[in-house]
């Protein structure tokens, strides 16, 4: 469902000078949220919310790739936004992560360090100064941390 959301909203979004940098769905049914994160090289401000928000309606109201309803919520992805492609661990390679793991390995479902990308479908994460390689499809969730001058 993700990927044919993504391949039917990114033009739209793309269109309209933006990034789509994430989207995801919760819940179930008439309670079902459909969330994306939008991002551009100079930030994302309400009034590009509205924007994408409207044609992104649109583009579902035609198409209707959500059986039932939904609610839809654009927004940015922030400063401790999500990294979900091997693309996005590229871009911020070299910044510091927090990922969390659906199992432990070495005894631990939590790394806080530096990211050094996606090699051979393994994440690259520097702790404590040990590199951890961790396959990509044990990262449950990974979030840039924000660093603040």
């Amino acid at each position: 469902m993700a990927q044919r959301l993504d391949n039917l909203l990114a033009p739209v979004v793309e269109a309209l000078g933006y990034e789509l940098w994430h989207l995801e769905t919760t819940g179930a049914g008439d309670d079902r949220l459909l969330r994306i994160y939008i991002d551009s090289p100079d930030g994302i401000a309400l009034e590009d919310c509205e924007a994408v928000s409207h044609e992104v309606s649109a583009a579902l109201d035609v198409n209707d790739p959500l059986p039932g309803g939904y609610r839809l919520e654009v927004s940015s992805p922030g400063m401790d936004r999500p990294l979900v492609t091997d693309a996005h661990f590229a871009r911020f390679q070299g910044e510091t992560i927090r990922v969390n793991l659906y199992a432990a390995i070495d005894g631990r479902k939590r790394f806080t360090g530096i990211n050094h990308g996606v090699v051979d479908d393994r994440l690259r994460i520097e702790c404590d100064g040990e590199l951890f390689e961790v396959p990509r499809d044990s990262v449950a969730k990974a979030r840039l941390v924000p660093v603040f001058d």
